[in-house]
This record gives structure tokens, sequence and C-alpha cells, in this order.
């Protein structure tokens, strides 16, 4: 199937590859369909586009490969919402807010994006610990940072 999207125009997507946010994403409740779509082949970033609306896509990234002690818990009823059975079914992702330049680029460590792998289902969560991690951590500064 075809989709339009906001920063890669007119691409091909497998039905299959579908993610379903229940919730949508905060601010943007109203996109519940979602796809991963790779920027270039070695790039650790991606876009998590909406399918239903061309404007609601966003780049994210594995805060792992940029923060090596990135670390949080999932509630009972985050792991309830996407249907964890075992926490080896999800994958973890940051929004990243492009800057100009690319190195003032900020990842928000503070509400992660999960996705069940599995069951193809995501949701954004919003972590309690403020004081450890940001909404707007440089990308400059983060670990390992990729320029």
């Amino acid at each position: 199937m075809k989709i339009e999207t906001k920063f890669l125009g007119s691409v091909e997507i497998e039905e299959e590859s579908i993610l379903t946010f229940e919730e949508g994403i905060p601010g943007f409740e109203k996109s519940t369909k979602f796809v991963l779509l790779p920027l270039e082949k070695e790039s650790p970033f991606v876009i998590l586009q909406s399918i239903q609306q061309v404007e609601v896509g966003f780049v994210v990234a594995f805060p792992f490969l940029f923060k090596k002690d990135y670390a949080f818990d999932i509630s009972k009823s985050d792991k309830k919402a996407i249907q964890v059975k075992s926490e080896t079914d999800i994958i973890t992702y940051s929004i990243v807010t492009l800057k100009d330049p690319f190195e003032d680029s900020t990842l928000n460590l503070l509400a992660p994006v999960l996705i069940n792998i599995k069951e193809k289902l995501g949701k954004q969560i919003v972590l309690n610990d403020n004081e450890k991690y940001a909404l707007r951590y440089p990308i400059g500064e983060l670990e390992g940072s990729v320029k």
C-alpha cells in the first residue's frame, strides 16, 4: 500500500508493518496507525510516520545508542496496554527535535516511545523520573553522539 509521508514523500509499505497506538501520541491522538521508515541505511534515526495524517511524522532514535545508561521501569498498566509478554518484545525510541545546526537537536528522554514488535502495538509513556532525564536533551551532549 502507498502512503504519503512528512519527510520522505510517497512510500510503499506492507500492511503487516502498521503499528497501532490505541491512544495516539500525546498531542496527536487522532493518529493511531503508524509505520517505522528508515532514513538511511546506516543512520541511527528512523521516521515514525502516521498513515492517517501526512503531517504527523516524527524522527526517532534508539536512546541507548546515545546514552548507554538510559534505563527505566515500565508500569504494569503500560505493559498491559501494549500486551507485553516478554520485555525482549519491546523496542524503545526517543523522539528527536531537529534543529539547525544538527548538533543543537534534542532527544526526548523523558517520554520514550515503546513498541511491542510482536503485537504491533505502541505507546508513548511519560517517565516520573524527570530529575534524571530531560525532555530536551541535546544530542551533542549525548554519549557516543553521532554527528
